[in-house]
């Protein structure tokens, strides 16, 4: 079986298993949201017409944590500290499916690495080391602060 398949099967069993513990203990937001990540697997599949990646996994869960982090700004500004509360929690079980996150110096080594690598000295060019970086660490870097550090580094140039 290709390693590719045994990844997948694992992250769709831990979902089934937690679905599983979340209908046991009656906890309905951890329940809500691995019937969603199912589902949003069952789709990319569908749209794929096969098995998705860790990659691909990872990006669906990033594009509802994007989603998640967008929910909580705006019932912040409408002040609904309920459904604050309810997104935060949902948020903190999203996370516990991806890899774990590359901290702010590990990402300004890469991004000096990647400068120097490249031969980059102005700005322009900030997009080829962004692709480079966001390449190398799929799943565990945030673009937004990728963008801004690479921005910062070649502004001292």
């Amino acid at each position: 079986m290709p390693a590719a398949i045994v990844r997948e099967m694992n992250f769709k069993s831990r979902i089934e298993e937690g679905m599983k513990k979340a209908l046991k203990e009656r906890d309905s937001i951890r329940l809500s949201i691995f019937r969603m990540l199912l589902t949003a697997i069952k789709n990319k599949e569908v749209e794929k017409i096969r098995p998705i990646t860790d990659d691909e996994f990872y990006s669906l869960v990033k594009t509802s944590v994007k989603q998640h982090n967008e929910s909580i700004e705006s019932f912040k500004k409408g002040q609904r500290q309920d459904l604050v509360d309810k997104e935060e929690r949902e948020l903190e079980i999203l996370k516990e499916f991806l890899p774990s996150q590359l901290t702010e110096d590990e990402i300004q080594r890469e991004i000096d690495q990647e400068v120097e690598a490249l031969g980059i000295t102005n700005r322009a060019d900030m997009g080829k080391v962004i692709k480079s970086i966001m390449g190398k660490y799929p799943g565990r870097l945030d673009g937004k602060l990728v963008s801004e550090l690479v921005l910062k580094r070649l502004s001292f140039k």
